[in-house]
């Protein structure tokens, strides 16, 4: 791909697929590491590698980042030893996205969602997802007024900008689609009407690994519309220390302030929108899903929705950088955490694998020529 215009591609034209994929570079470029470490060791060079801007893509403003360093301080008081997985939950929060948070009970998913939610002034609620949950008991519902003889609409909790839905695949599907068109199109229709949310609107959920009992598998479509899954894992022996000293008079969390508004946050969604993308980086993402699309171990590979958020992260993690424009680094730290609750493997791979799907993608990262 070189001699490639250095024209950012924009996400309009993405979506609507005008690029080839079929293009590429003669230089092959290569990760290592499980999924899960891939945000911290593809950073580990002392320079973005690939294409570089060659003039008039200045970083962000320093009142911005300054205001992201904030809100990541902010989470690190409370979430210890998990700079990674923040920075993750950060890049969705920046993109305008959702969040998807999968590991086993007990090692901090809701704590990290609420630090998320709390560190963020507007509304916050929570859903604890049980089987008998009904639709109407999270996107509201019309009551008959006598007194009046009309109907009304009576908001449920989805009305917030910051929803955590704990345990979301503890209840059924029915329940789970009510989340659909709030996630996709930031809005409900009930009784034939439709009501728009606030802005912003980040939908945090968490989930048990399939294998538990009393769990119902999220539907792909619904898989989709989140931006990033990742998981919280196990502290180091010495965070594990701190959270016991730190979890003696209570929980922390509890005593988290906002540091950000909810102008604020949509002035920096803002802002990620106008980090460059040069071309050949562009055709690189679509390279790198044509490659699960045309993959033999795979069923059904990345959609066009997936790499625009996959386009929309990869901008997000430059901003958090304090980068004006986005290297394939950014793509290949991206590529698991993004791209691999999209894609629906065969086998024995298909379910509750996840770390043999994040490996297979990490797999096919690697024979993606990186553009130059």
């Amino acid at each position: 791909m070189s001699g490639s215009p250095t024209s950012s591609i924009p996400a309009e034209q993405l979506s609507a697929g005008v690029l080839s994929s079929s293009e590429s570079s003669p230089q092959r470029g290569s990760i290592s590491g499980k999924a899960g470490d891939a945000l911290g060791s593809a950073g580990d060079a002392s320079r973005p590698t690939g294409p570089q801007p060659t003039g008039g893509h200045v970083p962000p403003p320093k009142e911005l980042i300054g205001w992201v360093a904030r809100l990541e301080a902010n989470i690190n008081q409370v979430v210890l030893g998990k700079a990674d997985t923040i920075q993750l939950c950060m890049v969705a929060l920046l993109a305008g996205e959702h969040l998807l948070l999968e590991d086993v009970p007990g090692v901090g998913k809701t704590l990290l969602g609420k630090a998320l939610a709390r560190s963020v002034s507007g509304i916050f609620r929570r859903i604890q997802f049980t089987p008998d949950l009904l639709p109407a008991d999270i996107t509201g519902s019309s009551l008959y007024e006598t007194h009046t003889g009309n109907f009304r609409f009576c908001e449920g909790p989805i009305f917030a900008n910051i929803l955590l839905a704990d345990e979301i695949n503890r209840t059924t599907p029915r329940t789970q689609s009510a989340l659909l068109e709030a996630m996709s199109e930031r809005q409900v229709s009930v009784d034939g009407q439709t009501y728009p949310l606030p802005q912003p609107f980040l939908v945090i959920a968490t989930q048990n690994p399939m294998e538990f009992e009393g769990t119902y598998p999220l539907p792909e479509s619904q898989m989709d519309r989140f931006l990033i899954r990742i998981s919280v894992g196990y502290p180091s022996r010495t965070e594990q220390l701190k959270v016991l000293q730190t979890h003696r008079q209570g929980e922390p969390v509890e005593q988290l302030q906002p540091v950000l508004t909810c102008e604020q946050v949509l002035q920096l969604q803002s802002a990620v929108r106008e980090v460059h993308v040069e071309e050949s980086v562009a055709h690189y993402l679509l390279d790198i899903a044509q490659t699960t699309r045309t993959c033999e171990e795979l069923y059904v590979g990345v959609s066009m929705r997936g790499v625009l958020a996959y386009y929309r992260a990869c901008q997000a993690l430059a901003f958090l950088e304090g980068r004006g424009y986005v290297t394939p680094d950014d793509a290949k730290r991206l590529a698991a955490p993004v791209l691999a609750h999209r894609v629906i493997p065969k086998g024995y791979l298909h379910g509750s694998q996840r770390s043999a799907v994040e490996a297979l993608i990490q797999r096919l990262v690697e024979e993606v020529p990186v553009p130059t």
